[in-house]
C-alpha cells in the first residue's frame, strides 16, 4: 500500500496539482472572465427577448475567418458563402453571466468523414445586442476551466485520458492512504509546525488529506462519471448503428423531428413559447429563469424550439425541457421525470459542475480544491526531504529532479497564471496586422512564463548543495508576491476599477479577484520569509557541527 501510494502519487501528483488548482479557479470562472474583459463588468442579465433581439442577430451572423477555415478542411470544392442554411440556433446564460453566448450550427455541404455541421460562437451584451470582440479570451471559462479537465491537449482527447487516469489513481491513493494511516482520526487533529521539517510536512499532508477526504473522493469519482462517454465510447463504436436507429425511433415517439422536412416555414413567436414554459414551471413550484434556448431545423416545417430551465435552485443538473413546434408554437413534448439511473447521473454531474446558486458552498469547493493542492504539494515536499541526503550520498539526482518538478508545478503554475492576467491588462486592444489574435497572445504568455519558471527551477535546484533547500522555492515565492500585487494595480490603472470602488459598489467578481491575488501575495511573502530562515539554519548547521567537534 505504501509503495502504491508513494509512487503513483509522485508520478501523477504533478497532473493532479494542475487539475485541483485550476478546478478551484473554475469555481469562479465567470467572475475571472469579468476581471479579464472589462467590457462585461455589469450585473447578470436574464435571457432577452428572442423575437426582438436574438432572432435578428442570429439571422445576421456571418462565419468569421476561423470558422470558414475549419469548414475548408471538411469539404471538397468551393466554400459556400454561409455554408448553406443554419441548422440550429442556441442561446445560453447562467445566473453569474452578464453576457449571452450564442451558438449557430451551419450545414456543411459535401462534407467528408460524416461531418455535417460546424459551430460558430458569438458573445453579445444582452442589454443592447451588441457583439463583443471575437479576440477577447474568456480566461476563466475559456482557458482555466478546460485546462482543469483536459490540460488543453485536444489531439485524440489525450488530455482527457491523462486526467482520467490521474483521477482513477487518485481514488487508489486515497484508499491506500487511509489504509497506511490507520490512526486517521488522531491525525485529523494533529499538526506540529515546530517539529522537524519532515514531521511538520507529513502532519500537514495527513491533515489536508483527511480533512477534505470526502471532497477529494467525490470530485475524482464524479469527474470520471462525467467523461465516461470518452473512456467507454461504446455508443460511438460498437453500438453506433444501434444509437443512430434509437435516435430515429425516439424522434417518432417524442414528436421531435430527427430530420428536416425540406419545406420552408415561418417561425411563430418564441417569446410566447417562453412565457408558456415559465407558466408550466411555476405550476410545478419551480423557478422560471431560462438557461438555454435552442431552435432546431431553422426555417423548416420540422423546426422545433426547446426551452430549458436554468435550474439554479437545485444540485441536480436538470433543465425540465419543454419543446414547441416552431411554426405554430404548440407544445410537442414536456420532458418526463428522469429514470432513477438518469437522476443519479444528473445529481453526480450537478455536484461536480456546481451550477447551483449557493455562494458559501462555492467557497467550500474552492477551499476543498486548495486543500487538495496542499495535500499533493506536501506529499512532494516530504518525498524530496526524505530522500535528498540519501540520494546525494549515492550520487543519484532523483530527489533533485523531483524537487525541480515540484517547484515548476507548485510555484511555476502560480507564476504562469499571474503572468497571463498581467498580459491581459498590458496587451493593447488591437494588435498589429499579422500578429496572432489577442487571446492567443495571452495563452503564449501563460505557457512562456511557465517554461521560464521550469528553467529557473532546474537551474537553481541543480546548483544547490546536497541536503540544502533549493533557493528556487524562495525566489519564485517572491516573484509570485510581486506579480500578485502588480495585477490588481494594472487593473486599477487600465480600467479605473480599484478596490475601494469595486468593494463600495459591491461588484464582487472584480473585487474578489483582486483580494484573492493580494491575499496570495501576503501568503507568498510569508512563505519566502519562512524559507529564508530555514535556508539560514541549514547553512549554519555544518559550521556548528564542526565547532562542536573541535570542542
Amino acid at each position: 500500500m505504501a509503495w502504491l501510494h508513494t509512487w503513483f502519487g509522485l508520478a501523477l501528483g504533478l497532473v493532479l496539482m494542475v487539475v485541483f488548482f485550476f478546478g478551484s479557479l473554475s469555481v469562479f470562472d465567470r467572475e475571472i472572465d469579468r476581471w479579464a474583459i472589462p467590457d462585461t463588468r455589469y450585473e447578470p442579465q436574464p435571457m432577452p427577448s428572442f423575437d426582438k433581439m436574438l432572432k435578428p442577430i442570429f439571422e445576421s451572423v456571418q462565419p468569421n475567418e476561423v470558422e470558414r477555415a475549419a469548414v475548408a478542411g471538411l469539404v471538397d470544392g468551393p466554400l459556400p458563402a454561409r455554408f448553406d442554411t443554419p441548422r440550429s440556433w442556441g442561446a445560453y446564460t447562467t445566473h453569474r453571466d452578464p453576457v449571452l453566448t450564442l451558438f449557430i450550427g451551419y450545414e456543411v455541404p459535401n462534407a467528408k468523414d460524416h461531418e455535417t455541421a460546424v459551430w460558430a460562437n458569438r458573445t453579445i451584451d444582452p442589454r443592447t445586442g451588441v457583439a463583443l470582440p471575437d479576440d477577447r479570451l474568456k480566461i476563466g471559462s475559456g482557458f482555466f476551466y478546460p485546462l482543469h479537465y483536459s490540460l488543453t491537449l485536444d489531439w485524440k482527447n489525450i488530455g482527457y485520458w491523462i486526467v482520467g487516469f490521474a483521477a482513477l489513481m487518485m481514488l487508489m491513493a486515497l484508499v491506500t492512504g487511509v489504509i497506511m494511516h490507520r490512526k486517521i482520526f488522531r491525525e485529523l487533529f494533529t499538526f506540529r509546525p515546530k517539529k522537524s521539517t519532515q514531521r511538520s510536512i507529513l502532519d500537514m499532508h495527513n491533515l489536508t488529506g483527511v480533512a477534505a477526504l470526502p471532497f477529494h473522493f467525490f470530485f475524482a469519482f464524479t469527474g470520471l462519471v462525467i467523461f465516461a462517454y470518452i473512456y467507454f465510447p461504446v455508443t460511438h463504436t460498437q453500438l453506433a448503428p444501434l444509437h443512430d436507429k434509437h435516435e430515429q425511433v425516439e424522434a417518432k415517439e417524442t414528436g421531435l423531428p430527427h430530420d428536416r422536412a425540406g419545406v420552408p416555414a415561418r417561425m411563430a413567436s418564441v417569446d410566447a413559447m417562453v412565457l408558456e414554459a415559465q407558466r408550466r414551471w411555476a405550476a410545478k413550484g419551480m423557478a422560471g429563469d431560462v438557461g438555454y434556448l435552442n431552435v432546431q431545423h431553422v426555417g423548416d416545417a420540422n423546426g422545433y424550439v426547446s426551452i430549458y430551465r436554468a435550474g439554479t435552485d437545485r444540485i441536480q443538473l436538470a433543465g425540465e425541457g419543454i419543446h414547441f413546434k416552431a411554426s405554430t408554437g404548440e407544445v410537442l413534448r414536456e420532458d418526463p421525470p428522469p429514470t432513477l439511473v438518469a437522476r443519479i447521473n444528473e445529481f453526480l454531474t450537478g455536484l461536480h459542475l456546481q451550477h447551483f446558486r449557493h455562494w458559501l458552498l462555492r467557497w467550500l469547493y474552492v477551499l476543498g480544491g486548495l486543500a487538495g493542492c496542499a495535500c499533493i504539494a506536501t506529499g512532494l515536499f516530504f518525498f524530496v526531504e526524505k530522500r535528498k541526503r540519501q540520494h546525494a550520498k549515492q550520487g543519484v539526482s532523483g530527489a533533485r529532479i523531483v524537487d525541480a518538478l515540484a517547484v515548476t508545478v507548485v510555484t511555476g503554475m502560480l507564476l504562469a497564471t499571474l503572468s497571463m492576467l498581467i498580459a491581459n491588462r498590458l496587451l493593447p486592444d488591437t494588435l498589429p496586422a499579422g500578429w496572432p489574435w489577442r487571446g492567443s497572445m495571452e495563452k503564449y504568455c501563460f505557457w512562456g512564463a511557465w517554461l521560464l519558471a521550469a528553467l529557473h527551477a532546474y537551474w537553481r535546484t541543480a546548483a544547490v548543495a546536497a541536503g540544502r533547500l533549493a533557493p528556487a522555492w524562495r525566489e519564485q515565492c517572491l516573484a509570485i508576491a510581486a506579480l500578485a500585487v502588480a495585477a490588481p494595480l494594472l487593473n486599477w490603472i487600465t480600467t479605473g476599477d480599484h478596490l475601494l470602488r469595486t468593494v463600495s459598489a459591491g461588484y464582487w467578481p472584480v473585487a474578489g479577484a483582486d483580494l484573492f491575488m493580494l491575499a496570495s501575495a501576503v501568503l507568498a511573502l510569508l512563505a519566502a520569509r519562512k524559507l529564508q530562515r530555514r535556508e539560514a539554519i541549514r547553512a549554519a548547521a555544518p559550521s556548528m557541527k564542526l565547532e562542536a567537534g573541535h570542542a
